[in-house]
C-alpha cells in the first residue's frame, strides 16, 4: 500500500497539462477561376482553436508553376482577425500552386492550394 503511494506522489506533473491546440490555416482564393493579369486575392485564416492567430512569427506566401518552375515567397503581414492576405497577378496561363508558410506559437503549418490560371 505504501509503494502504491509513493509511486503516485512521484507523477510527471506536465503529463497533466494539457497540449495545445495546433494551429489551423485555411486557405481562400477570390476568384477561384484566376485569370491572367487580373489580381488574385489569397487570403488565409490562422486559428487555434477558437483564438484567431493575430501574433504569428512568420507568414510566407509561396508561389510556383506545378512543374516547379517561376518560385517566389512574399511575406505577409497581419490584416485582422486572423486573416492574412496578399493581392497578385500571373502573366502566364498555367497550372499553379500556393503555399502559405506559418510559423506561430512554436508550430508551424504548409497547407498546399493549387489553382489554374486561364486567359
Amino acid at each position: 500500500m505504501i509503494t502504491v503511494i509513493i509511486l503516485f506522489g512521484c507523477q510527471d506533473k506536465a503529463a497533466d497539462e494539457e497540449m495545445p491546440a495546433i494551429i489551423d490555416v485555411q486557405v481562400k482564393l477570390s476568384p477561384e477561376a484566376a485569370i491572367v493579369n487580373e489580381n488574385v486575392l489569397f487570403e488565409v485564416t490562422v486559428t487555434q482553436g477558437n483564438d484567431k492567430v493575430t501574433d504569428a512569427e512568420s507568414v510566407e506566401f509561396e508561389f510556383g508553376k506545378k512543374d516547379g518552375s517561376d518560385k517566389e515567397k512574399i511575406a505577409v503581414k497581419h490584416k485582422k482577425d486572423g486573416i492574412y492576405s496578399l493581392e497578385k497577378s500571373f502573366s502566364q496561363e498555367g497550372d499553379y500552386y500556393m503555399i502559405p508558410h506559418v510559423t506561430a506559437r512554436g508550430m508551424h503549418a504548409m497547407p498546399k492550394k493549387e489553382f489554374t490560371v486561364v486567359n
